[in-house]
């Protein structure tokens, strides 16, 4: 694939993690607790958890970096602590956490994502 595409499906996924930019058998990880969630239903609810159950937030980028087959996205998911999260009860404390993805897109879907998310820096604004 050439890196047009590649820019052209991420930034489209980025801009609502829209599940149409999504393989059917997409797995996403996260690289510090190894949790993973396979197929776009999982995915969706592992996202949904993330941006709207424990936290309403949103990613805010940095630095989008792409090539023929993969993409990188930097950035800091901000928002405020609603629910359970990583057994810290909802605290109402907004948060803002370096957050990068690395996104393998071989074709005109992404097929994989692994998402690193500085717990450390959540815990310490959570005060936990």
């Amino acid at each position: 694939m050439s890196a047009e595409t590649t820019r052209r499906v991420v930034e489209a996924y980025l801009g609502d993690h829209g599940m149409d930019a999504l393989a059917e058998d997409v797995v996403y990880t996260v690289m510090g607790s190894g949790r993973t969630a396979r197929g776009k239903e999982e995915v969706g609810a592992l996202l949904g958890y993330f941006y709207h159950g424990a936290f309403e937030a949103t990613a805010h980028g940095r630095s989008l970096v792409v090539g023929e087959t993969q993409a990188v996205f930097e950035g800091d998911f901000e928002g405020r602590h609603v629910g359970e999260f990583a057994g810290i009860p909802a605290t109402g404390k907004t948060v803002t956490v370096p957050l990068c993805v690395v996104y393998d897109i071989p074709g005109d879907r992404i097929v994989a994502a692994r998402i690193y998310f500085e717990m450390d820096a959540l815990r310490d604004q959570l005060g936990s």
